[in-house]
């Protein structure tokens, strides 16, 4: 899944947008010929997807995206988009990776991800952030890292690695590594987000998202110093490592009009902390 390239239309990241009769996700993988997936086509609906702990219907992009998908990963494979009723409330230009949020990719035993107003809803984890809403993304809408984090950590490794590794939507520099562990309130431009929960990582950065090749690296030197264990002594997860936060926007309901759009080079107001790792949520 690490190979697999998208692009979306360049205005599609003009804000309110919407798709023309032509208007296609462009989806590009080795040794496959180029799919696009038309954005204002109507689909039908697709019932019974799951992605974790949710259940719910989506529309299907269709049997071609189907086909090469299904020829691609070698297992019968679909490709369905969130329910939605207008297209992608927040536009990023802040970084750019391989997949965006409201497509999911379903295949016999794995969901990969691929943001659109919903009619479903699948609600955030109220333990850390109620009252949001977020798509197909993994466990919240933002995941915020540093690249001090990422520098500081490259120090470490006999290999550097790029932050595609850990895919963060909201990449921030100019602060010191892992300072934003601790981030609680921040504004960028009219936008507040709210840090609700560390990012525990799983084996995806220890892939090499040039080569689709599986390693140890930088887990395996993270744990030495970014596990639960060190920086949460009274975390009883001490295994987990930790790597970037998860937030909210605190507008993502209500904005309308002007002032949704993040640019690259928009500064970041740090406007509470926590006081210590204890006492961050995790």
């Amino acid at each position: 899944m690490a190979l697999v390239e998208v692009e979306l239309p360049p205005e599609a990241f003009d804000e309110d947008w919407q798709p023309a009769p032509d208007s296609c996700l462009v989806i590009r993988a080795p040794g496959m010929d180029t799919l696009k997936v038309p954005l204002s086509a109507e689909r039908p609906t697709l019932d019974d997807v799951s992605l974790w702990e949710w259940s719910g219907s989506a529309y299907d992009e269709g049997a071609e995206a189907a086909e090469w998908f299904s020829a691609y990963f070698g297992k019968p494979s679909r490709l369905v988009r969130f329910k939605e009723m207008s297209p992608i409330p927040f536009y990023f230009s802040m970084v750019s990776f391989a997949m965006i949020s409201s497509l999911l990719l379903i295949t016999e035993n794995c969901m990969c991800f691929i943001c659109f107003a919903e009619t479903e809803i699948r609600p955030t984890d109220p333990n850390y952030a109620q009252g949001y809403k977020l798509t197909f993304t993994d466990c919240f809408p933002f995941l915020i890292a540093s690249q001090g984090s990422l520098d500081a950590l490259n120090e470490l490794l006999k290999e550097p690695v790029a932050i595609n590794r850990f895919r963060p939507n909201i990449l921030v520099d100019g602060c010191h590594p892992y300072s934003e562990d601790l981030w609680k309130t921040l504004k960028i431009n009219k936008l507040t987000f709210e840090g609700v929960k560390w990012c525990y990582r799983c084996k995806l950065p220890t892939i090499d998202q040039e080569r689709g090749i599986f390693g140890t690296e930088p887990t395996e030197t993270m744990l030495t110093f970014r596990s639960g264990e060190v920086i949460r002594p009274s975390d009883k997860n001490k295994k987990r490592v930790y790597f970037g936060q998860y937030l909210v926007c605190k507008e993502s309901v209500s904005a309308k009009g002007n002032g949704r759009i993040l640019k690259v080079g928009d500064p970041v107001y740090v406007l509470q902390t926590y006081p210590s790792s204890n006492e961050a949520p995790a």
